[in-house]
């Protein structure tokens, strides 16, 4: 009798898989690293679009800064004198009134102010450096719409202004300024800084649309900056200005922004929340008219 050969038992389709080895795990692992490197990311689009745009904005105008810090410690000089010479001087002679409060503390978010107005009121100047470079044309030819430029530009001005706003509160302090460090209202501080450079890089920008050139934008900078300063609640009470004065400072938002700071900084009756919302508008403002110039730049 011939023998029957075995026949294997069959193997289930429910069996588990035994482990893979241990290159083929490698080999896929490399060919999924492999397939990130030759397709690119998906695009974002829709309301990621105009987020991402505008910090990648504002990231590439503060690497600007960590290049040269010059312009950091240029501009905390003038600050220093005001708070040096001008605040010691009429803290002693009682000139101004200001109430219980020492005229040094009132007057150090005034210039804490007046320094983040001065850094960002000039920054239409870059801009048309960059025209004169090719840059801003090039800029514009990108995907990345016109508001979104403007925007990041005018937030790295804001974010500079704080950096220099820093800087004068610990002159302040070292003065004897009594200001608070509470953090939530330091975070405050922060904003209120912020809002108050945008708003003035974006009146520099929209003004360069106007006049095309950094001698005029220069001269006219020099010409509005005092004006706006002195009109300002910066260096004496509202209550104390002639009538038309007061109307003019109520018009003027570098006076919101002295009012925010000094109820932050020294607990002194403020309106934060008209503060915030005049300042926030402002720079929407001010957004809105240098994206609508900034072609006009370009040309």
């Amino acid at each position: 009798m011939s023998a029957v050969p075995a026949v294997p038992p069959p193997v289930s389709a429910e069996a588990p898989a035994g482990p893979a080895p241990a290159g083929a795990v490698a080999a896929a692992g490399s060919t999924a690293s492999l397939s990130l490197l030759l397709v690119p990311p998906r695009a974002r689009t829709g309301w990621q679009l105009v987020p991402a745009r505008v910090l990648a904005m504002c990231i590439v105008e503060l690497q600007k800064l960590r290049h040269d810090r010059t312009e950091l410690y240029t501009r905390a000089v003038q600050p220093a004198l005001w708070l040096l010479i001008f605040g010691e001087t009429f803290n002693r002679i009682h000139a101004i009134p200001t109430g219980s409060v020492p005229y040094l503390d009132f007057l150090a978010p005034g210039i804490i102010a007046q320094s983040a107005m001065f850094i960002a009121i000039f920054y239409g100047i870059q801009i048309i450096w960059e025209r004169d470079a090719g840059v801003l044309t090039k800029l514009l030819v990108t995907p990345t719409p016109r508001f979104a430029l403007v925007t990041g530009k005018a937030f790295a001005a804001g974010v500079k202004s704080v950096i220099q706003a820093l800087v004068v509160i610990v002159f302040a302090a070292i003065l004897g300024v009594g200001m608070t460090w509470n953090p939530l209202k330091l975070l405050g501080v922060v904003l209120v800084v912020v809002l108050g450079g945008a708003f003035f890089s974006c009146l520099s920008v929209t003004i360069a649309g106007i006049v095309l050139t950094r001698d005029r934008l220069m001269g006219i900078g020099q010409a509005i900056t005092m004006p706006l300063f002195f009109s300002s609640s910066a260096l004496y009470p509202v209550s104390i200005m002639p009538g038309w004065l007061q109307a003019v400072s109520k018009a003027n938002p570098l006076s919101y922004q002295v009012d925010a700071l000094r109820g932050l900084l020294l607990g002194s009756p403020a309106h934060l929340g008209t503060d915030i919302a005049v300042l926030a508008l402002a720079a929407v403002l001010g957004i809105s008219a240098a994206s609508a110039l900034l072609g006009r730049l370009a040309k």
